[in-house]
């Protein structure tokens, strides 16, 4: 019916790492230009505006047959005690306590600055080994420029260009080096096993709270301000025998004359996260009820191939039901998700969130036989026989699953222009409630036999 996304194979194993290295500064250094400029990726948001970075990013590297985790950290302002740039900070200290090495950032066209001196002061109390980067040298020329970084007391500076690559081959080989000295591996990311959930929703719905509640710990920042999450965060939790990796992401915004330039390139990372999931949380602010907004960012979730849960956040404070929210849900999204109330502040439901979540990817990844399957075609050909055109009847004839995550079917009929989208959506429908795929985004691919 549709051609859909191949999704069945499954990620590669992850490497062994060999640490952590935190990326810190002051605002507007170059910190998320150096992470992608190191890892060779654009995972990190980079924006002229100071200030774009706020959560925590890990963010894997690979060099010379190793790898490490490299976290980006917004920037710290020891200055500013407004609450958002406070709890940047905290992030970035909370990266530091917990990384094998970190990565001081400056910029070394405005030289030594008071906030360079407040953040060299924290990592010499810290007493982790820093490397210091002196930015935004683009002139190997002017590399002399960074021995003014001596005064920070944290040992000689690498003169680097983030935007242009001029000399980060020579500081990845002095930070794969350096970890070497430590001798301990750290654990080996997820592996294939891992069930990935995308948590998305409108902005200010209460997604980062609920990743923050069920990890326990703050994580991510959380505001009452929209738009506090800009970019997809990736956490590993562990249940007993199972691995989560939970992606909160930002505010997804129907119309898009409302999205500014930050929140643009923050929803297309919103995308890519939902595209990388195996189960997507669809959250609604109970508080306010089901809107269409809720509605659009479900169908993201179904094109994105993900299963589904519509997530009833702030139940504490809620003003409609579940039995007041499915009627619609079931009229308007095809993939039939179930829904569940949560509350991050009295932690009510998180345990039947994660054991929803579990059994949803189990269905996400299970296998029909095809002995099963032809069964049931046989009993829908004796329920309603198929379009007819021009005095020719469709034939439905056998079929087979092709894929898994999300599972995709292989229907043979013999002539795939007779079918219309009122029989293949009372197919797609039937499929779903004999093999237990609520939730579940079915793809089905009529195809002529041979």
């Amino acid at each position: 019916m549709r051609a859909g996304r191949e999704r069945g194979r499954a990620p590669e194993a992850p490497l062994a790492l060999d640490g952590v290295v935190a990326v810190v500064g002051f605002p507007n250094v170059g910190k998320s230009t150096l992470v992608n400029r190191l890892t060779a990726t654009r995972e990190a948001v980079v924006f002229e505006t100071p200030g774009v970075t706020r959560d925590r990013k890990d963010v894997v590297c690979e060099w010379a047959g190793r790898a490490f985790l490299l976290v980006d950290t917004g920037g710290v302002d020891v200055a500013d005690a407004t609450p958002l740039v406070r709890e940047v900070a905290e992030q970035a200290r909370r990266a530091v306590e917990e990384a094998d090495l970190v990565l001081l950032v400056v910029d070394s066209r405005a030289g030594i600055t008071p906030g360079d001196e407040e953040v060299a002061a924290i990592l010499r109390h810290s007493r982790k080994p820093v490397i210091v980067i002196a930015n935004k040298l683009d002139d190997p020329r002017r590399d002399d420029e960074a021995v003014e970084f001596h005064r920070l007391g944290l040992g000689d500076p690498v003169a680097l260009s983030a935007l242009h690559g001029h000399g980060t081959g020579d500081l990845l080989d002095m930070i794969v080096e350096e970890l070497g000295r430590a001798g301990e591996a750290r654990p080996a990311g997820p592996g294939t096993e891992a069930i990935r959930v995308a948590i998305l929703g409108r902005p200010n719905v209460g997604k980062s709270s609920l990743l923050n509640a069920l990890l326990g710990e703050d994580r991510v920042i959380v505001s009452g301000e929209p738009g506090t999450t800009r970019d997809a965060i990736d956490t590993v939790l562990r249940r007993g025998e199972t691995t989560f990796v939970l992606v909160d992401t930002a505010g997804l915004r129907r119309k898009r004359r409302h999205r500014q330039e930050i929140e643009y390139y923050s929803e297309l990372r919103a995308l890519a996260a939902a595209e990388r999931a195996d189960v997507a949380l669809v959250l609604v602010d109970s508080s306010e009820g089901l809107v269409d907004q809720d509605l659009a960012v479900a169908d993201v979730a179904r094109k994105a191939g993900c299963s589904t849960l519509v997530v009833l956040a702030k139940w504490d404070i809620a003003g409609v039901g579940i039995e007041d929210v499915r009627p619609r849900i079931e009229e308007r999204l095809r993939q039939r998700p179930q829904v569940v109330a949560v509350s991050a502040t009295t932690r009510r439901g998180l345990v039947r969130l994660l054991d929803r979540v579990e059994d949803l990817f189990a269905r996400h990844t299970s296998r029909v036989t095809t002995g099963e399957l032809n069964r049931f075609l046989a009993e829908l050909r004796d329920q309603r026989p198929g379009p007819a055109r021009a005095g020719r009847r469709l034939n439905l004839l056998y079929g087979t699953q092709v894929e898994t995550r999300p599972p995709r079917f292989r229907l043979f009929v013999n002539d795939p222009r007779l079918v219309t989208r009122d029989w293949a959506y009372w197919v797609e429908n039937r499929l779903r409630e004999r093999f237990g795929l609520a939730g579940v985004p079915v793809v089905i691919d009529f195809v002529e036999r041979s």
